[in-house]
């Protein structure tokens, strides 16, 4: 009799325990509380990684800063604003995606899901576009830099600025690997979109949602800092 009663009180547990929320904890406040710890500490480990960069940077610009301000006349600024403006419009729709799904909206969040994947698949084709055309006039990261022919208006063969290599070798470096977390960032959001499509999200649990839009707004400032002082200047 004891065991069937200690049965059926497991048997009222495990439905009463919502799909969503792990065993070792005690509710989804917990749960959430705990991933969004741990969501924080990584995202400092992603801010000292670019900590570094910007600290090599500024050494480098210290120390030759004639050679930033000439090497910067070979980006091109227009395209460097269209990328900045198309990711603030991506943490917007990011921001206005959890919302949406705190209301039980899910075709809102699967919307601005998509609007924002748009939005990265738009940086992307654009940074292809600036490296692809650089890399065509020889402009190359470190000992790779040989330009020649003529860029945005300059004769390359002319362009006689030591250290310049340095400085695009810090460009790719750091809109490199700032592609690389905007590329990561895609993949989250297509996995986000096939379970929202899925119905996995609802007002009770976006977990995921929120903490990828954490993410995604350190990537978005990132790139805020990285557009002016690369290319403005």
């Amino acid at each position: 009799m004891a065991q069937t009663t200690v049965a059926a009180l497991e048997s009222q547990d495990h439905h009463a325990h919502p799909a969503h929320l792990q065993h070792h904890f005690v509710s989804s406040e917990q749960q959430f509380d705990a991933a969004k710890m741990g969501m924080w500490l990584f995202l400092i480990t992603e801010i000292l990684l670019f900590s570094g960069m910007f600290v090599a940077y500024t050494v480098y610009r210290v120390w030759h800063p004639e050679v930033f301000e000439l090497s910067a006349e070979l980006l091109d600024w227009k395209l460097g604003g269209l990328n900045t403006l198309v990711l603030l419009l991506s943490s917007f729709t990011v921001a206005y995606g959890i919302n949406r799904i705190q209301h039980n909206d899910r075709k809102g969040l699967i919307i601005n899901l998509v609007i924002t994947l748009l939005c990265a698949a738009t940086f992307m084709v654009v940074k292809y576009f600036e490296y692809t055309g650089k890399f065509a006039v020889g402009i190359f990261p470190g000992g790779g830099f040989a330009p020649t022919g003529v860029y945005h208006g300059h004769e390359l063969s002319h362009f006689d600025v030591p250290y310049a290599s340095q400085f695009f070798s810090i460009y790719y470096v750091m809109t490199g690997i700032h592609g690389v977390h905007v590329l990561v960032g895609m993949g989250i959001f297509v996995w986000l979109l096939v379970k929202a499509i899925r119905g996995r999200f609802s007002s009770e649990y976006y977990t995921p949602v929120e903490l990828s839009g954490l993410y995604w707004h350190l990537v978005d400032i990132i790139w805020i800092f990285l557009f002016p002082l690369l290319y403005l200047i």
